[in-house]
């Protein structure tokens, strides 16, 4: 029954976009189909067909070396700050010196792999299947498929086109970047949940590229093409401008985007949870005046609002509020502090069943939050000055898309899923 409540969210996140359409007419349904059509047959292949569940399982096993080798340097630098805890020494979790550092790790690897160019040609096959499938201009698939490996520099590689972009495009290229997640916040990720979900680092992977088709779904549905983009019949070459000379200077390069990566979420977490934190303070009063028996939090508030879009996602009833609330969470807090608040919920006990571990780990799975429309939209009018007030047009709508998307991926895992791989303490 669940299996079937998810396959219903699926189309209905579909249909939310389409209701909210700013040119219903203009929709390419091809291009829907196909979008819809992708994302199925991913989930099958990595839920259900053996051959490529054990790949996905190889790639789990080489996030965890790169992720176990990462602490080599962390723990030269940090000594027992670094231990995880129930290591001899530990002083405990510390998420700035056990989980941040490994942005800065990723990042330097990334960058070499790209500058040694292992990984472009693995952007372009997936750039040309979008290409060829979704309906997309040669730009919005090659800035899309990039956002498998990075984030908001994924605009770098069609930087030349992005002055000329249609509003639509430029939707597309936001919402793509907002509905997934970079290689270099993965790493904290499953550094969080793998205790729980020894598996988690493959399904990351594969929630990242089943985003994509999600996203083009969801902002051709939002924002339909009705101009012709400039690479309308073809993907484009990377911009390769940006190319470090060699391979040092590409790793120095990488390492310190890291940590400019790192410090950037730091800093996010301590403006946004100290200003949730002064929001709870002042519903705090009209708490005390109505005499409630909990008082109100903005927590709280985000819960009760995607408690309905939890239940789509098909995961059992028990688990509503407690999904309602990491989702909510998500959109004001940053995903980080979902995936941490699920594998605590996890480790207690909170979460009733393994299935519903992994809907949201894919649901959540996404730069879908405030934080984001500043930086997607910022980042990437810096890139482009010209098209700036067309991007803080839409950056709003690009949460709004990024948002459903991700909870298409989250569909697409629950209609597929029976929860296995996850350890989890079963709630009585």
């Amino acid at each position: 029954m669940n299996h079937l409540i998810s396959l219903t969210g699926f189309f209905a996140f579909a249909a939310i976009a389409w209701l909210l359409s700013a040119n219903r007419r203009r929709v390419n349904w091809r291009g829907i189909a196909w979008g819809l059509g992708l994302q199925l047959l991913i989930g099958l292949l990595v839920f259900r067909l053996p051959i490529s569940r054990q790949l996905f399982v190889k790639l789990n096993d080489l996030v965890m070396v790169l992720l176990e080798v990462s602490k080599a340097g962390t723990n030269f630098l940090l000594g027992p700050l670094a231990l995880p805890p129930g290591q001899q020494g530990s002083v405990g979790f510390v998420l700035a010196f056990q989980a941040l550092p490994i942005a800065i790790f990723v990042s330097a690897l990334t960058a070499a792999l790209y500058h040694l160019r292992v990984l472009q040609p693995i952007v372009r096959l997936f750039a040309k299947l979008f290409h060829r499938t979704l309906g997309l201009s040669g730009a919005e698939s090659l800035c899309g498929s990039a956002n498998i490996f990075v984030g908001v520099e994924s605009a770098l590689v069609v930087r030349p086109y992005l002055a000329a972009m249609t509003r639509s495009e430029l939707l597309m290229l936001l919402t793509s970047g907002m509905a997934t997640v970079a290689s270099t916040t993965l790493g904290i990720y499953a550094a969080f949940l793998s205790p729980s979900f020894p598996q988690i680092a493959g399904h990351l992977i594969s929630a990242s590229i089943i985003s994509i088709p999600a996203a083009a779904v969801i902002a051709k549905l939002l924002l339909p093409e009705t101009e012709t983009p400039e690479t309308v019949k073809s993907v484009p070459q990377e911009d390769e401008s940006t190319r470090a000379g060699n391979l040092m200077s590409a790793i120095i390069t990488g390492a310190m985007d890291g940590l400019k990566l790192a410090a950037g979420i730091a800093a996010l977490l301590i403006a946004i949870l100290g200003l949730v934190a002064l929001i709870d303070r002042v519903l705090l009063w009209p708490s005390q005046w109505f005499g409630l028996a909990e008082p109100l939090s903005m927590v709280k508030i985000l819960g009760w609002a995607f408690y309905p879009f939890a239940a789509l996602l098909g995961i059992a009833q028990a688990d509503w509020a407690e999904a309602g609330r990491l989702l909510g969470e998500r959109v004001m807090l940053t995903e980080v502090v979902s995936y941490q608040d699920m594998a605590q919920m996890v480790t207690a006990g909170q979460l009733t069943d393994p299935r519903t571990v992994v809907i949201l780990s894919y649901a959540l799975c996404g730069f879908a939050h405030v934080a984001s429309v500043a930086i997607f939209v910022g980042g990437t009018a810096a890139l482009a000055p010209a098209r700036r007030d067309d991007l803080a047009g839409l950056g709003l709508r690009a949460l709004l898309a990024a948002t459903l998307a991700t909870l298409m991926t989250g569909c697409v895992a629950g209609i597929f899923s029976d929860g296995q791989g996850v350890l989890i303490n079963f709630a009585r």
